[in-house]
């Protein structure tokens, strides 16, 4: 029997590493491995150290029984830089517009300019959400991606 669609309407919860309890690192981890190894056939070390650094943010939504649908890290790139990275939705909570709103909260949260190593298949459905590319297309793990920017959230605002 297919899982109920989640809610969408939940909070972005967000934690540096030291303030995640250990079922919801789990969780993430478990879900990066099952789409970024399994479903995408990329044998690659996930964990890369980045995770447990002090300015890293870990972003995720719950569904209605407070199991991970969707996460995003983002990482401190100094200068006021964001990176985001990791963006990942579970494969039964696809089509509800999740990563959109963890792209959007990163973005909204950011001190100014976020990054982005975008898979090339997503670069459309980043640069909809205010993404430009900056930069040649690389692979990465065996899968093409392009390096990207959002301006932040002060873009087109008056200072």
């Amino acid at each position: 029997m297919p899982a109920p669609p989640p809610v969408v309407g939940g909070p972005v919860h967000s934690a540096a590493f030291a303030e995640l309890d250990a079922t919801t690192l789990y969780a993430i981890l478990q879900l990066r491995a099952e789409v970024f190894v399994v479903e995408q056939r990329c044998a690659y070390c996930d964990p890369d150290g980045r995770d447990i650094d002090g300015a890293t943010r870990h972003l995720w939504l719950a569904d209605e029984r407070g199991g991970l649908v969707a996460y995003a890290r983002t990482l401190d790139e100094g200068r006021d830089r964001t990176r985001v990275g990791r963006v990942v939705t579970a494969p039964h909570a696809r089509g509800h517009g999740l990563a959109d709103r963890l792209v959007r909260h990163v973005v909204a949260h950011a001190p100014g300019p976020v990054l982005a190593a975008a898979q090339a298949h997503l670069t459309d459905w980043y640069a909809q959400r205010g993404f430009v590319v900056v930069g040649q297309r690389y692979v990465e793990d065996g899968i093409p991606h392009v390096p990207m920017r959002h301006p932040g959230p002060t873009a087109g605002r008056a200072t």
